[in-house]
């Protein structure tokens, strides 16, 4: 991948902790530390979708939010076109941001009740170009509509008025009226039915191929993330635990936290279902608070030793696929 794409981000041992006040009657209690994102590396190339996977609470969101500012990384770096994001100030942080976009979780509720459709799609234009005339960022909208598959005779009405499916069409009409070179998509398709979530995701396909954009794709459903990946991020607690090309990933998972994912995603065969075997884990998932010693994955982990207790594991393997992990052999 790295050897014909323009590398366009690089995220460097990216870290995100929350203070969160204690519980205790003494006011010099220190608070305790969250560890969100604690230490992802990763990186995106020119028309690349990066698909992020783990289980709710695993730090994705933040991660994403941490990327385009708007949660405060603790620590590290996220190097966008050669430029330390987490370095900049105010200013020139806001200018760098119409090169990234985001698209929210629920489709309704990113969108402003009290906005026309053509208010809320032409609001970012209108912040970074306040030069432009009506008539010119009329036009710029209803073009955008027609790309994403809405009708510009709508241009007046409400975000309630229409469906789950076109609300989210708004929002990435809004995300792309800028002209970005890079879309972070938070589960855009998780709030949808599973017909519409097909609808969005070719849409995004499309888009991608005919503007040349860059995505990082958030989802829990790993059969929309094969779909749509060129490479993927597997995260548990904060932690990276398995990275790699698509089809090296889905077709030889090596971390024993995705080998448990991959045996929950169902099979469309009824024979092949019934016969298949889940890797349950056993235990809840650790407070980030209190993380495990170690590998955060131990307490959860078959193949878990002693070792796991004393050791992080860092992320080791090539471009094609890496993993995290003691116990797995040098890939």
């Amino acid at each position: 991948m790295s050897v014909d794409k323009n590398l366009i981000l690089d995220v460097k041992n990216l870290k995100v902790h929350f203070s969160i006040p204690s519980k205790s009657v003494w006011p010099w209690a220190k608070p305790a530390n969250l560890k969100a994102v604690d230490g992802v590396n990763v990186r995106l190339y020119e028309g690349e979708t990066l698909g992020v996977v783990g289980e709710s609470g695993c730090g994705k969101s933040t991660f994403a939010r941490a990327i385009i500012g708007l949660v405060e990384a603790t620590e590290g770096e996220v190097v966008w076109l050669g430029q330390d994001l987490t370095k900049l100030e105010d200013e020139p942080l806001r200018q760098k941001r119409k090169e990234i976009q985001m698209i929210f979780q629920d489709p309704l509720a990113s969108l402003n009740p009290r906005m026309t459709v053509g208010d809320i799609i032409a609001e970012p234009l209108q912040t970074f170009y306040p030069k432009l005339t009506k008539d010119e960022v009329k036009d710029r909208v209803k073009e955008m509509m027609t790309k994403v598959g809405l009708l510009p005779n709508v241009i007046n009405r409400y975000p309630h008025e229409f469906s789950g499916g076109q609300c989210q069409r708004i929002g990435i009409a809004r995300a792309l009226i800028l002209k970005p070179k890079m879309i972070i998509c938070d589960e855009p398709v998780s709030a949808l039915d599973v017909s519409i979530q097909a609808q969005v995701v070719n849409l995004l396909k499309e888009l991608q191929k005919e503007l040349g954009l860059s995505l990082v794709f958030i989802a829990h459903d790993l059969s929309v993330v094969k779909h749509i990946s060129d490479r993927v991020l597997v995260m548990y607690l904060g932690n990276e635990v398995e990275l790699g090309e698509s089809d090296a990933l889905f077709s030889n998972p090596k971390h024993p936290y995705t080998k448990a994912l991959m045996s929950a995603v169902p099979i469309p065969d009824p024979k092949l279902e019934r016969a298949k075997v889940i890797d349950m884990l056993e235990g809840d998932l650790p407070s980030p608070i209190n993380p495990p010693s170690g590998c955060v994955f131990r307490t959860r982990c078959p193949q878990a030793t002693d070792i796991c207790a004393q050791t992080k594991p860092e992320l080791k393997g090539t471009d094609v696929h890496a993993v995290s992990c003691l116990a797995v052999a040098s890939i």
